[in-house]
Parts: C-alpha cells; structure tokens; sequence
C-alpha cells in the first residue's frame, strides 16, 4: 500500500472491500434507525448491532478497541460520543440519539454515524440534527485532490459556525483503512498555524462532525468513555467514510 506523507493510499481493490464494509455498517445503521422511538433501552440497539454483525459475518470494529466494552457508540443528547448502551436509558418523547458504528470485514473497516430524533423533537434539535448533517456533506464536497485536507474543515466550520452551532474540538475524523484510525487526522475546524495535508487520489476519510447547540466544551463522565457538552446541551454527530477519488468524493456508507 503506497503512502504519502504518512497517509495510506488504497488502490480500487482496497476501497472496493472499504466499500463493502461501510455498505454493511451502512445497513445496520438503517435498521438502527427504524428501531429509534419512546420508550426503549439503548440497550436494544447494541443487542441489534451485535445479531447483524454475526448475520453478515463481520466483526465489530469498536467491541474491545481500547477497552471499549460494546459494539456500539450509543450516544443521547447531550452525550457527544463514545456513550455506552445500557437496559437502564429509556428513550424518551423529544430525546436524540447518535449511533456510531464499525464493522471489519476482510481486514477492512468500516464506520458511520447518524443522529435520529425520538418521537417528535423540538425545533432546535431538528435545526441543530440538520444542519450538523449539511456540514458533512458540504465538507465531503471538498474532499478532491489538489484540495488541502483543511478544505475540508474550513467548509464544515463555516456553515455550522454560521448558524451559531459549536463545533467540538476534541474529537476529529481520521483517515480508515486496515486500521481503524489512521492518518491523517480530520478537524471540523481550521487549527492555527497549522498546514494541512494535500488531498490524493486513494485516500480513504472518514469525516465526522460533531455539533453543539452551545459551547464545543467538553467534559468526560467516569466511565472514561462517554464525551458530554460542559454546558450539558444537545450534540448531534454524523460520518461518512469517502474515498478520494479522480472522478470525485465517492462515499462509501451507504446502503446501495
């Protein structure tokens, strides 16, 4: 696999196993989503990742990654990510909920997110879920070669900033691959002074906004995992994993 400064870059073979791998994650988190209503355990979308990824005959990416107890992130409102499922949350008229998702399949991974509302939510928990889902895409148009990778960033920043939304600053996207985190690292923002690296053809991206109603503050809760907003308002949280191609962004997370 050939790299360039220090990013893998796949070859058609390898994205076309990426590809599989996001389909799959891509399929769970439509199941996910159709399960989502007032009063059910989160627990039951763990128990549903981990019957697909058997069904389909992958492993779950994040199960055991670093410690990391469950196959999925089950993340509520003010939850940002990494929040464990549990037979206690109850999901309620008007909460969101944010999955993140990962499969490996023939060495390959891949990883998704999407944020759906329960029941009926309130106006600003739509606006905060749409926007935060626009940002992705407008952020994966810019992901062609010859751009800069803060190109990227920049897009994402300018829209969600221009709402008045957070943008967390914590966590970023990354490069995926034969491994789950790669290079580069994929800010939602533009870091000072720094030069970003230049889009090639092959490279594999999984960008991932996550958005705040507030302050992109965060605090971590004591089972070391679960990312919340200081401010304790909503987080939404969307990804794609995109391969950089010549002919464009070509995402692979998706169903069909």
């Amino acid at each position: 696999m050939k790299k360039f400064r220090g990013v893998f870059l796949k070859n058609d073979n390898e994205i076309g196993l990426m590809r599989e791998a996001n389909r799959i994650v891509s399929k769970i988190l439509d199941e996910l989503g159709e399960a989502v209503k007032p009063g059910v355990p989160t627990m039951l979308f763990e128990d549903i990742c981990r019957k697909r990824c058997d069904e389909f005959g992958v492993r779950p990416a994040f199960l055991g990654y670093q410690g990391f107890p469950y196959a999925l992130c089950c993340s509520v409102n003010e939850e940002i990510v990494h929040g464990f499922p549990s037979k206690e949350r109850i999901l309620k008229e008007g909460d969101i909920v944010s999955f993140d998702m990962g499969v490996v399949y023939d060495g390959f991974y891949g990883d998704s997110a999407r944020t759906f509302g329960v029941g009926k939510v309130s106006h600003e928990a739509q606006k905060l879920m749409d926007v935060t889902r626009e940002s992705l895409y407008i952020g994966i148009e810019q992901a062609v070669p010859g751009n800069n990778l803060y190109d990227v960033s920049a897009a994402i920043q300018s829209y969600v900033e221009g709402f008045g939304f957070g943008i967390v600053r914590r966590f970023v996207g990354h490069g995926i691959g034969s491994h789950l985190h790669e290079k580069p690292e994929i800010p939602n923002f533009v870091p000072k002074g720094m030069a970003g690296v230049p889009l090639k053809a092959g490279m594999v991206l999984a960008i991932e906004p996550m958005v705040t109603l507030g302050s992109y503050e965060v605090e971590m809760l004591g089972d070391r995992w679960t990312a919340v907003t200081k401010d304790r308002k909503l987080s939404a949280h969307f990804e794609h994993t995109v391969a950089v191609t010549h002919e464009g962004p070509r995402i692979l997370s998706l169903s069909e």
